[in-house]
């Protein structure tokens, strides 16, 4: 049971950090790392301010309930007893949801300094998106979303673009040239031990002592099986502890002492005993040059480069904004007790009409 919460956990985190970057154009944070005031004097149901930008809680709730129910397609109502860190599933959630609609905001009110507005085709299009998601809704969901309202998801979906545009904007001309070394990737198997083990809360802890040495001791059992003619398989089928045993590798993927292994491995050349950082692992390289994987990597590493451009403007622009938080309004807020509804996706609907 604590190894299948520590997956549910792991994969919730995976799933939260998926989740953020969909609903967020940056990375970057607007709420976070900046100066934030707590005061009074909101208006009804406002949850935030930056500068003039005002933000309900409606709106909040749509990327709070459309995140609910991604999680729960995956794991069911389970997942909220989940812990992130030392804190609840829940608060890591609805404080990925507080940075990702208010980098839209700051981000909307940097396409106004620059000049940055959707055309009226635009503007009838986020009015289309809204009325569209709005009929896929039951009332039940509407409710769990502050009775949300056509204006209001149109005023969203307009901003979303603005936001959208703005970044195409800002990086329109990086379009760096990836070299095969750069992006490479190789496929390999995996032997891995564990140098942790769980908690009651099913939070790593990592071995010390005599129980570090005995995992070592049976990782060097495992060469020396390998040293004698055991297949690589057989043994990874018996000792593996990843989730994976076949798996592929780009450059900055994993710890640095198992990148340098498998890096330095020719087809069918297995590895010795490498201590990473929380295990001991042992490589077997089943192809030195993955094309697939290699061309994706380039795409991958170009869109990283294209964020760390726009999150650099991002940064010094949003740094300097006035930002006030309801945290009265805010602590009230809690995930729905079911996300059962049929109604559609917010982003989808987004990409549908915006990615024609």
């Amino acid at each position: 049971m604590k190894n299948r919460i520590y997956r549910i956990r792991k994969t919730a985190v995976a799933i939260a950090m998926a989740a953020a970057m969909t609903f967020s154009l940056t990375g970057c944070a607007a709420l976070d790392n900046t100066r934030v005031v707590f005061t009074t004097g909101f208006k009804e149901n406002e949850l935030f301010r930056i500068e003039d930008k005002s933000c309900l809680e409606s709106e909040f709730l749509v990327y709070l309930y459309n995140s609910q129910k991604t999680y729960e397609k995956g794991f069911g109502s389970e997942i909220w007893n989940v812990n992130i860190g030392n804190g609840s599933m829940e608060s890591y959630v609805k404080d990925k949801c507080l940075v990702a609609i208010s980098q839209i905001k700051a981000m909307n009110l940097l396409a106004l300094e620059k000049g940055i507005e959707l055309t009226e085709s635009e503007i009838s299009t986020a009015a289309v998106a809204a009325s569209e998601y709005l009929s896929s809704l039951s009332d039940d969901e509407k409710k769990m979303m502050g009775d949300i309202d056509e204006a209001t998801l149109t005023a969203m979906y307009t901003e979303y673009a603005t936001a959208d545009k703005l970044y195409n904007y800002i990086i329109r001309d990086i379009n760096p040239e990836i070299s095969d070394d750069e992006a490479r990737t190789i496929t390999v198997e995996q032997i891995v031990l564990n140098t942790w083990k769980l908690d009651s809360k099913g939070d790593k802890i990592p071995l010390e002592g005599a129980e570090k040495e005995a995992v070592r001791n049976t990782a060097l059992q495992i060469q020396r099986e390998l040293g004698e003619g055991t297949d690589f398989s057989v043994l990874m089928e018996k000792y593996n502890e990843a989730e994976e045993g076949t798996v592929s590798i780009g450059k900055g993927d994993v710890d640095s002492e198992i990148e340098t292994a498998a890096f330095n491995l020719d087809n069918g050349e297995i590895s010795g005993v490498i201590e990473a950082q929380d295990s001991y692992v042992i490589l077997k390289c089943i192809s030195t040059f993955n094309r697939e994987e290699t061309e994706a990597n380039k795409v991958r590493i170009v869109e990283e480069r294209k964020r760390e451009v726009f999150g650099q403007q991002y940064d010094a622009f949003a740094s300097d904004l006035s930002k006030i938080l309801n945290q009265g309004l805010y602590d009230k807020i809690h995930i729905a007790e079911t996300s059962d509804g049929g109604g559609s996706d917010f982003f989808d609907i987004y990409r549908k009409h915006f990615s024609e």
